[in-house]
């Protein structure tokens, strides 16, 4: 039997970094601990992204060291001395910088650290840090839901712009922007990025949206993991943004089967990131992924995952409109004529 390994190239490249396999597991629970990123390893993984470090994690460490100095101080001089207990179980910064440090001990594959804010605040002097900790790149999560109604969209857009260019200040390491969808001109809203320095966008971050529980009337979280039927709207907007910008192209949300790689390649990202599919399925699914990709691509006789990046992104198919307008048209009439 042939060992389709070694006649098969599953190499590709991300932010600069040469991975062996387009397989990202992207930020979750499961990476907060560094015997599951080890696991990630063994089992497939080209890289792992981090858990996010918040925002709000940073400013509720340093709210609640100002209370308890400030509180101390007033009951004796020495209790100053000690470090308070934080009313909320997080990890907090100076926990995360030696989280990423002992995964980057623990394995050898890339280790990408995780922002996730939306203010340009001091906090991002942490991505200085964490480059120092050892991360090879930085992921910026920007989760920003405008709702004040006089806040325009040329001034949303700023703020990603802002906090990209400011992150890039502090650190030489890549930095990838994870961002959604919901802006009036996505393809502009990426070259805006690409000029404030970014070298990837991650697509896209999953909108969570609250529910409402009618016997406490109240409004609550609601988390559901994602479905492949949301591969499709990442497919569009990598298909659109391959060859038309620099920074590399990830896709994430919707990647549940090897099928789901494959169309990813072939929109044009140079990987496929995993939570939901992990989650379900166990870390373990990364090696039966990369097996069956193997076998996918020696079955349809490609000799590597770079052969087919970009072969279906709207540079490289016939009809490219198919991307546009004209796709709507088709796909209304195409349930009436089954």
């Amino acid at each position: 039997m042939i060992d389709l390994s070694k006649t098969i190239d599953l190499s590709t490249t991300y932010l600069g970094l040469k991975l062996k396999n387009p397989l990202v597991a992207s930020s979750s629970p499961m990476c907060q601990e560094v015997g599951n990123v080890r696991r990630m390893e063994d089992a497939g993984a080209a890289a792992v992204v981090l858990q996010s470090m918040f925002e709000e994690q940073i400013e509720l460490e340093s709210d609640e060291l100002d209370r308890f100095l400030t509180e101390g101080s007033e009951l004796s001089p020495e209790s100053v001395t000690h470090f308070p207990e934080l009313t909320h179980r997080v990890m907090g910064p100076e926990v995360y910088l030696a989280h990423i440090a002992r995964c980057k001990q623990a394995v050898k594959i890339p280790i990408i650290a995780s922002l996730n804010g939306s203010t340009k605040g001091g906090w991002v002097g942490y991505a200085k840090q964490m480059q120092q900790a050892g991360a090879d790149a930085i992921e910026l999560n920007v989760y920003y839901i405008p709702v004040d109604p006089e806040l325009s969209a040329e001034s949303v857009e700023h703020t990603y712009v802002d906090l990209v260019r400011a992150v890039k200040a502090e650190v030489r390491i890549p930095v990838a922007v994870k961002l959604g969808p919901f802006f009036s001109n996505m393809a502009n809203m990426a070259r805006k990025l690409e000029a404030a320095g970014a070298d990837g966008l991650v697509l896209f971050n999953r909108f969570y949206q609250p529910d409402f529980d009618l016997e406490s009337l109240d409004v609550v979280p609601n988390l559901m993991l994602s479905s492949p039927y949301e591969l499709l709207l990442r497919l569009h907007w990598v298909g659109v943004l391959y060859g038309n910008i620099k920074p590399d192209l990830a896709l994430t949300g919707g990647v549940h089967s090897v099928t789901d790689v494959v169309k990813s390649m072939m929109a044009g990202a140079k990987v496929a990131m995993l939570t939901s599919a992990l989650l379900k399925r166990g870390i373990s699914y990364l090696d039966t992924l990369s097996t069956e990709l193997l076998i996918w691509l020696g079955e349809h006789e490609y000799d590597s995952i770079k052969q087919m990046q970009g072969s279906m992104s709207r540079n490289a198919v016939p009809q490219p409109r198919a991307f546009e307008r004209a796709n709507y048209m088709k796909v209304l009439s195409s349930y009436a004529s089954r």
